[in-house]
């Protein structure tokens, strides 16, 4: 599993382009006017060879000083409950504020590991007497830091890196599938969870963003373990409800990352939101299965083909997870949720899967008899043979006389010929192709 690291501070300080820099392209929307990043933004980066996750609370549209406050601290919560690591971000010229120290206080007090990145300090050497004056925050050395100049970023990563869990210490049980709920709040999330678990685990309202916190529900059915992580939302708050969503998406990350199975909750009467498809893109790139879980069909006004048409529409807008099987349940009724446990344990199955290198070299063959591979300029692809070198998705290598003449849709044909032949559904399917005798 992944470290999360999530940067944290008040407006206009550079939360963005730090993390444009940390990640090394430019994926924030960065100007000089507080609040402009619209969308909480995350991306997969690396230091000292480990992998981590960096995430960029951007999101504050502030009306006021009351506003700004209580985002920063939604914002500071969220981080607090969901990362393994939090930078907090200030800014030398502006000089510390009561906004920082109200949201250091709140760090202070979480225990979690916390680097305080001083940051527009823009020339080499001796910092100025401003940087000082962040001692106050009773955080330890502050490190300086400029976006702009991408000054201080190495050191700011080591002390970051030192607080990154030791993987050797984290103990994972086999026998356990985690199962992440995750989607939009009030899609039902915490009602399936209280449906399964059989009691109120969460705060449920008609209010969406009223679980507080991610919550872990161990269950156990016919012999197989489960722990099911609910990802719901903050609190509702005055005028800040077009927030919620962004402020859940750290704790979707959170929770796939720790997750085997992702069932991503959608409303039958709302649909695929872009934030869905965000999260659900997440899962899919990190090779997690996958389910559709389309709550509330008992509220849908049934006709003919009325499941069949809903389910075309799902998967219109989740065209990359063409894999996934749906579900229609009702989590208030039970109707149907029995259904998800065989599904889980299916898709869990698959997302492991080993298969021969005798058995796929069969189907390839086969494959590549049924539909010629692709050729270019008299160039004919060539597949020598095809092996597995690993599980969560299941990975094939390809070895080929030429990569460039290994078309998209011609790996998506194979890709559907070994998911039929093995009955594959539920998860991704992922290729690397090389050329024979190519170093890996």
């Amino acid at each position: 599993m992944k470290p999360i690291v999530a940067i944290v501070g008040r407006p206009n300080v550079g939360k963005s382009s730090l993390f444009n820099r940390l990640v090394g392209k430019r994926v924030s929307i960065v100007e000089d006017t507080p609040g402009v990043t619209r969308d909480r933004i995350y991306a997969e980066t690396e230091w000292r060879n480990t992998p981590f996750l960096l995430v960029d609370t951007g999101g504050i549209e502030p009306d006021n000083d009351d506003i700004i406050l209580s985002q920063m601290r939604m914002q500071a919560q969220t981080a607090i409950d969901t990362a393994d690591v939090i930078i907090f971000v200030v800014d030398v010229k502006t000089g510390l504020t009561a906004t920082d120290q109200s949201v250091a206080s709140m760090l202070l007090k979480s225990g979690k590991p916390v680097v305080l990145a001083v940051n527009k300090i823009d020339k080499v050497g001796e910092p100025p007497m401003e940087f000082y004056e962040f001692y106050n925050l009773g955080m330890g050395d502050p490190v300086a830091v400029s976006s702009l100049q991408s000054l201080g970023l190495g050191d700011l990563l080591d002390c970051v890196y030192e607080h990154f869990p030791n993987p050797d210490e984290i103990e994972e049980d086999e026998d356990v599938i985690k199962v992440a709920i995750i989607g939009r709040p009030n899609a039902g999330k915490s009602s399936l969870i209280n449906c399964i678990i059989g009691e109120e685990r969460s705060i449920v309202s008609d209010i969406p963003g009223t679980t507080r916190d991610a919550v872990d529900a161990p269950f156990e059915k016919d012999g197989q373990k489960y722990l099911f992580i609910d990802t719901a939302g903050l609190r509702k708050k005055s005028r800040i409800d077009d927030e919620i969503e962004k402020y859940s998406v750290i704790r979707a990350l959170a929770a796939v990352e720790r997750a085997d199975v992702c069932l991503l909750m959608v409303d039958a009467s709302g649909g695929i939101a872009e934030q869905d498809a965000k999260i659900a893109g997440y899962a899919h790139e990190e090779g997690k299965a996958t389910i559709v879980v389309v709550n509330k069909w008992d509220l849908v006004e049934k006709q003919t083909n009325t499941m069949r048409d809903h389910k075309t529409k799902v998967m219109e807008q989740l065209s990359f997870m063409q894999y996934a099987p749906i579900e229609f349940i009702s989590a208030k009724t039970g109707a149907r949720v029995n259904k998800l446990f065989e599904l889980i344990r299916n898709v869990a199955e698959m997302n492991s899967i080993r298969i021969k290198t005798g058995a796929l070299n069969d189907i390839i063959n086969e494959a590549t008899l049924k539909v010629q591979p692709p050729s270019d300029k008299g160039r004919r692809l060539k597949i020598y043979y095809a092996t597995q070198p690993s599980t969560k998705p299941p990975t094939f290598v390809l070895f080929v006389n030429n990569k460039e003449l290994a078309h998209f849709s011609y790996i998506r044909y194979l890709e559907n010929q070994i998911r039929d032949a093995f009955s594959i559904t539920g998860t991704p399917i992922r290729f690397i192709i090389r050329e024979k005798g190519e170093k890996k």
